[in-house]
């Protein structure tokens, strides 16, 4: 059983020992395999890695909106404040998703009803989970407008989602999420559809949010810049594992797991002479249905041994707080 020690520092969330598989007409994917981490309070955490990694399966698990059938969570613990969100009923989970935990999903431009207009979406979440006056949630709302910058928020309240650029619906989507003052919000790939210049944008608004408000950060990405700007500490995850984890500064330093630093080596570097090609991972992402026997990348590790082939490696401590998942650190 892996463990991830955080000492005596207090912890928001604790996800330990996740399993998650779906159930198809092909055959078991074992999406999530044993995954285990910590989110601490005002802290911002980021879960990299590949496409079909796992991590948005991660962050919809915590607020358990797996689909099931076909997917079944299989074993583990999401504790929120010393709660077990897996062992709770449905009817006290309503308690948590909108007013503790928030997420922004991986299509923002399309989280908008396109026939309200924001100011009655933004009033119908408010009023729901904080059962307040429409009066009282027109006014939130209206704060929450100016707060994430929409120019003439009053008027904004009165327009329909199709009348707002790309970057002014995700600060809009930013604010419904966050218009509940949760003490955890889930933001699955939040930049994505965005141009560079609204990005950085978005990139600071968040950080702003995070900091005058409180609320830790569950940041989905696969974006490094992205982390490098947001993020505290970060997991590194790999076909339903994660293979590295640590702050931020000592995992862009000191990349210790081979699919870590791949992710690293296939980043261009600009200013510095002659370009050279960009190093890429052979290979690609196994079939969840049939995973690798052993540790899941060894088909494209440069160190693979005989032991990847067979058995899994557990995440150890490398040094305080930076855990590895590589039997070459045994």
């Amino acid at each position: 059983m892996d463990t991830v020690s955080t000492g005596d520092i207090e912890k928001l969330l604790r996800v330990n020992e996740l399993y998650i598989n779906f159930y198809t007409y092909e055959g078991v994917v074992k999406a999530i395999d044993g995954v285990s981490f910590d989110i601490h309070p005002n802290e911002t955490f980021a879960l990299v890695g590949e496409t079909g990694c796992g991590k948005s399966v991660t962050a919809r698990a915590i607020l358990r909106l797996i689909p099931t059938p076909p997917g079944k969570i299989e074993g583990g613990e999401i504790l929120f404040n010393g709660v077990d969100l897996l062992k709770i009923p449905e009817k006290e989970m309503l308690e948590y998703r909108g007013k503790k935990i928030s997420m922004i999903f991986q299509e923002p431009m399309t989280s908008l009803n396109p026939v309200f207009t924001v100011g009655d979406q933004l009033v119908e979440t408010i009023a729901l989970n904080q059962k307040v006056s429409k009066e009282e949630a027109y006014n939130i709302a209206l704060k929450m407008l100016e707060r994430v910058r929409i120019p003439d928020a009053e008027n904004a309240m009165t327009k329909y989602p199709h009348e707002f650029s790309g970057g002014q619906r995700q600060r809009i989507v930013i604010a419904m999420a966050l218009s509940c003052n949760p003490s955890l919000l889930i933001a699955d790939e939040p930049t994505t559809a965005l141009d560079v210049t609204v990005q950085a944008q978005i990139i600071n608004l968040m950080n702003e949010l995070q900091k005058n408000m409180g609320t830790s950060i569950l940041l989905i990405t696969h974006d490094l810049g992205v982390v490098a700007e947001m993020s505290d500490r970060v997991a590194v995850m790999y076909a339903g594992n994660i293979v590295e984890l640590g702050t931020t500064s000592v995992i862009f330093e000191k990349r210790y797991h081979p699919y870590t630093q791949g992710l690293f080596n296939a980043i261009p570097v600009f200013g510095k002479g002659k370009q050279t090609r960009l190093e890429e991972i052979p290979g690609s992402v196994p079939n969840l249905l049939y995973p690798p026997p052993g540790c899941r990348f060894h088909p494209r590790c440069p160190h693979v041994m005989d032991i990847c082939r067979k058995e899994k490696p557990e995440l150890i401590e490398l040094e305080p707080g930076h855990y590895v998942r590589c039997h070459l650190y045994r």
